[in-house]
């Protein structure tokens, strides 16, 4: 196939925004060291490797690293990259999964890249829930698209929501405008297919606009999985009531809505 001529440089601006939510059940007594927890599990130091370890996978080339770790809680690291002379690695805009975690080789350059932190919780149910945010704009023939399967996997995701947007456009020597310079149909085509059988997924896309949208929910989880403090001393009442509680945080983060109860009004009795 005969490499398509540009006029200049390739300007298109391809961006990534994910989001993870790790949720977790931590009664008042034990949400405090929760949150300590995930605070130190998920520092400055840590999120900068991963967004290295990112680097590497895209292909392109770190110009300056700013991090943070905030207190309370909570962190942010922020990458200037640029994409450089090197060609990017091969297969870059193929829709096909990236590597997984112990995966990781190449090289990166062009854009930026930042993650942030959110670890919250309320003392009425028992319910933590872990956020990262991760944004990754890059521009030129790399692709923020192959860092997926990595960064799934770097943290423990319960629901994952993705969007991914090619903005601007490059002109050929013709002097053509083109908006894309590669296929995609779905963001589910650069995730592994063992990710994808152990979520539900959904799809929200608008083609004629080059924007895509994926999120997902796990499918099955055991409740010690989510539990801070492994107890076995819990009553099936009480498995019962906390898996409740989890599912309809899972559910409501998933959708996007608040679930309640209706409350249902009881007419008087007839006289």
């Amino acid at each position: 196939m005969n490499k398509l001529q540009l006029h200049g440089f390739n300007n298109l601006t391809k961006s990534l925004s994910f989001n993870i939510y790790d949720i977790c059940y931590a009664p008042a007594e034990q949400q405090q060291a929760y949150i300590e927890y995930i605070d130190e599990a998920y520092n400055a130091d840590r999120l900068r490797q991963i967004l290295k370890d990112v680097v590497d996978i895209i292909g392109a080339k770190i110009l300056n690293i700013a991090h943070q770790d905030y207190d309370p809680q909570g962190a942010s690291v922020t990458m200037l990259i640029s994409e450089g002379d090197v060609a990017p690695p091969a297969g870059m805009n193929s829709q096909t999964p990236g590597p997984l975690p112990e995966n990781v080789l190449a090289h990166l350059d062009k854009s930026h890249i930042t993650v942030h932190t959110y670890p919250e919780s309320h003392p009425d149910n028992g319910i933590s829930t872990f956020r990262a945010d991760i944004d990754v704009s890059t521009c030129g023939r790399i692709s923020p698209l192959k860092a997926l399967n990595y960064l799934i996997h770097s943290f423990e995701s319960d629901v994952v929501t993705m969007d991914y947007r090619v903005r601007g456009f490059t002109r050929d020597i013709t002097g053509r405008k083109h908006y894309i310079d590669h296929n995609i149909t779905s963001i589910q085509n650069y995730i592994a297919k063992d990710t994808q059988e152990s979520y539900q997924m959904i799809d929200v896309n608008v083609y004629q606009e080059n924007i895509f949208h994926t999120k997902m929910m796990l499918k099955e989880t055991e409740l010690e999985n989510y539990l801070f403090e492994k107890e076995s001393n819990l009553s099936e009442e009480q498995k019962a009531e906390i898996e409740k509680k989890l599912q309809k945080e899972v559910t409501e983060i998933f959708y996007g809505h608040n679930y309640r109860r209706k409350k249902i009004k009881v007419a008087d009795p007839l006289p």
